[in-house]
This record gives C-alpha cells, structure tokens and sequence, in this order.
C-alpha cells in the first residue's frame, strides 16, 4: 500500500493551532441526538432474527427528494447499540429508487421483503434475511409476459396500486399486505400475488393522504397504524380490531399516538415501524424524523407503552434512543480526550420549507465523531482535498482496534489509518486504498501509542462515529 506522508512534518504545529479553535469549537450543539444508525436512512423496517436486529431502510442522505435514493444496505446489531452493514443485499442499479422495504418475511422455506422500486410495490425472495435478494417472477397483468412481479398493477391513478408494503402473517399462517392510501388486503400463499377480491380501504377515522402503515398483534388485538400529513407535519394515528387484519376497526378518543413535538423539537414522526423483542411485551416504535428536510432524515426509536385495555399511550418521543436491547461483555473503549482535523464545514443553517415552524442548525465539529450519538458528524469543509482526522488519547496506550463510521457509508471509502506516539513521527497502522461500501470500516490494532490520524483518500469527507478499544 502506498502511504501518503505530505501532511507528516506540518501536521503537528496545525494539531495545536486548532487545539486553540477548539475551545470555540466546544460550544457547538448537537441537536439531533442519538439517532439510531450512524447514516441517514428513513422507512425503517426492524426485527428480529435469531438474536440479531435487523434494519432495512430507506437510504437518504442526497437532498434530492423523491427523484433518487441511496442503494440498499442492510443494517444489522446484537446490542441495538452498534449497527454494521457490509455491501448490498439487494441489485443495486443507477437511477434505481428503491424505498420503504417491508421487513423480511419468511415463508415457503425463504424469507420475502416488499420494497418500492421505482414506484412499485415488488415481492423479494432469498435463502437469508441477509440476502442476496432478487425479484420474485409473475405474470404481468398487461403484456401477460413473464416479469419481475408486482404486487399491483393499476393504470387508474385512484386505483390500488401503491407504496410501502407492510405484510403481516396471521396466527393461521394466512398473510395480509398494507399499503399506501389505507389500502389492504390478502396475499396468496405464494408471497408473490394479491387476492385481489380480498382488496379494501380502512374506513379510518381521520382522512387525507397517508403512508406508511404499520401493522402488528398483540394480545389478541390488531393493530393499524397510519400515517397523516407529510414532511415536518407528520403524524401517527391508529385503529384496533378484536375481529381480524382486515376489520372492522375501532378508533379510539386519542388515536393519535405520534406528532411534531415543538418543544421538544422533534419534526415529523414519519414512516417507520413496531417492532417486539420475541418472548417479551416490549414494543417499540421507530420513526424517521424530518429534522434536516428533504431527503435528509434519520431514524429514532422510543417505547411504545399499552393501557389496560389495549389502547396506546401516546408516545413520548425523544431523541435519546432505548440503548441495548441485549447485553453483551463489556468491552473497554478508550476515551478521546482531543480531537482536530484538516478542515471544518462551516456551520449549516436548515432552511425552513413555506409556511414551516422549524428551524436548526447544524454543526460539524470534530469532537462530534467522538460522542457516541449517531445524530452528529464531523464534515471536512468544502474543497478540503486532503482531509485528516486526529484523535489524542490522553496519553501512551494499547490499542487493539479502531471502527470509523463514515459519511454516506453506502457510496464508499478508501482511507489510510496512522499511529504516533508524540504526534510528529507517525506510521501505518490500517486502512484500505480500494473504495469499500461498508459499515465501519474496521482495523485490527496491536500497538502502543497516543494519538491515530485517519486520512480520507476515497468517498465523503466526514464522520459520524469513530470507536476505539
């Protein structure tokens, strides 16, 4: 591996010089909390396999709203607290939009997910809920051709072709698929076509445009959650049925369970999901939060709590995170007690949308890499070709290894890992020049030393979370 050394003698003159800034630097605010991945990703759809979480998603992060999307990555965790992912468990292609896949369903000896491509609802199949996935094969309505299968199929604009599959298998092992605008209805056996008689649209209490359904049992009840609204202004409400997944359904007094809260300065609980530790009562809820705008989100989770009589409390949600859902041995990680770079963007002004009520502003220090909240990243400033990231551990210690979490992991990196003990002399301790679509990127570590320097050689010039043990 060839090792880029210019930085070498100046470095360390600089690593002071912002030691100084920093002190400005530290007033800086992370307002965007513990998200639960450290990317931006929206529609999550999360359970768990055999002791492992899975997260599919969305991926956001492109500001360019619904005219294109990042490619399919699969978040995976044994804590809830430290997510990984490692390539593409679905064809990736450019200008492919894929959106709001279901959770992985596993039938007939496989597991199905339901995503949005280009539009489309579109039924997956593979061995693994790890994937590969590929397109499961039907007969196409119109040509009457043998095509990657639809759910639906309508040339009506009112009609029952939709978005954001939620599918739901019944105690009788009968599966149902929701959808956008309240639809639902029964899927055949095969995971792959809808019984078409069996389509309905809930009569819910509370009308207008909705996405986004999520669907679960518990205790007997089923559960319909909706979306109202949209971007800043969504809002979670839900009907119950006693009966069956498809009704009929009553609307409690306080159905909705989820809204923009000001004061907390949470924007938009939109599209995302419940999900239940197996053997346990305890849910959760998981929203995309509208914090940025655009297609600029992330996801939260908090604890969604039942009355007595089956009713949902209204969420509280915050931006804290429910930490570890499993434990796990304890492994010491070793506390930054400085941290500088090569460049730092200036801070970002979000912009209000018409007629918006929020307003944020967002910071890239780089002590934000080192804080354990997915919500805060350290951006390198624009035209800053030649970024580093330096992290003092306080004084001579043994390292074993290093994680980075970089931004907009899904698009790549290639970076060189360094190690020096007194911040002049440094040598080669990691990294890769060949671009890798990974979460985090991981070095395994056997020295001595105070102080490792990363140096961006490939992909975007920021970081969201660095661990070191």
């Amino acid at each position: 591996m060839k090792i880029v050394n210019a930085l070498m003698v100046s470095v360390f003159p600089l690593f002071t010089l912002l030691n100084v800034n920093g002190q400005h630097e530290a007033k800086r605010q992370n307002p965007f909390g513990n998200a639960l991945v450290p990317d931006m990703i929206a529609d999550a759809s999360i359970q768990e396999i055999n002791g492992t979480f899975y997260c599919y998603a969305t991926t956001d992060g492109y500001d360019q709203g619904l005219k294109t999307s990042g490619p399919p990555v699969v978040w995976k965790s044994n804590d809830f607290v430290h997510w990984r992912f490692s390539g593409f468990y679905f064809p990736s292609a450019v200008g492919q939009k894929y959106w709001a896949p279901s959770k992985a369903v596993e039938a007939n000896n496989a597991y199905y997910i339901y995503p949005t491509v280009n539009g489309f609802m579109y039924p997956a199949v593979a061995n693994s809920p790890d994937g590969p996935f590929k397109l499961a094969k039907g007969v196409d309505s119109f040509s009457k051709t043998f095509t990657p299968a639809t759910l639906l199929q309508s040339r009506d604009p009112k009609g029952p072709a939709g978005i954001d599959a939620e599918v739901f298998i019944n105690d009788d092992g009968q599966p149902y698929v929701f959808w956008q605008r309240r639809f639902a209805a029964r899927l055949n056996q095969d995971m792959v076509t809808v019984d078409t008689t069996s389509i309905i649209q809930i009569p819910t209490k509370r009308q207008g445009y909705s996405e986004g359904p999520i669907f679960f049992k518990r205790k007997g009840i089923y559960y319909y959650l909706y979306t109202l609204g949209g971007d800043e202004r969504y809002q979670y409400a839900y009907g119950m049925s006693r009966t069956s997944p498809l009704g009929p359904f009553e609307f409690p007094d306080t159905d909705i369970i989820a809204t923009t809260n000001y004061q907390q300065q949470i924007f938009g609980p939109g599209h995302g999901c419940v999900f239940n530790l197996p053997g346990t009562d305890d849910y959760y809820f998981a929203y995309l939060e509208y914090g940025r705008g655009s297609t600029n989100r992330q996801t939260y989770v908090n604890r969604i709590e039942f009355n007595e009589d089956g009713t949902i409390r209204p969420i509280n949600l915050t931006l804290n995170g429910v930490g570890a859902l499993h434990s796990l041995s304890p492994e010491k990680e070793i506390k930054v007690v400085n941290s500088n770079a090569s460049s730092v963007r200036p801070d970002m002004i979000i912009k209000p949308n018409q007629d918006s009520l929020f307003k944020r502003t967002e910071s890239f220090s780089s002590r934000f890499a080192f804080d354990n909240a997915n919500g805060s990243r350290w951006m390198a400033a624009a035209g800053d070709s030649a970024s580093w990231m330096i992290a003092d551990l306080g004084n001579l210690q043994q390292l074993k290894r290093s994680e980075i979490a970089f931004v907009r992991p899904t698009a790549g990196h290639a970076y060189i890992l360094e190690y020096s003990v007194n911040g002049k002399i440094w040598k080669p301790c990691g990294g890769h020049e060949d671009v890798m679509v990974k979460s985090p990127h991981t070095d395994l570590l056997n020295m001595k030393a105070r102080y490792l320097r990363v140096k961006i050689l490939s992909g975007i010039n920021g970081i969201w979370e660095w661990h070191i043990y």
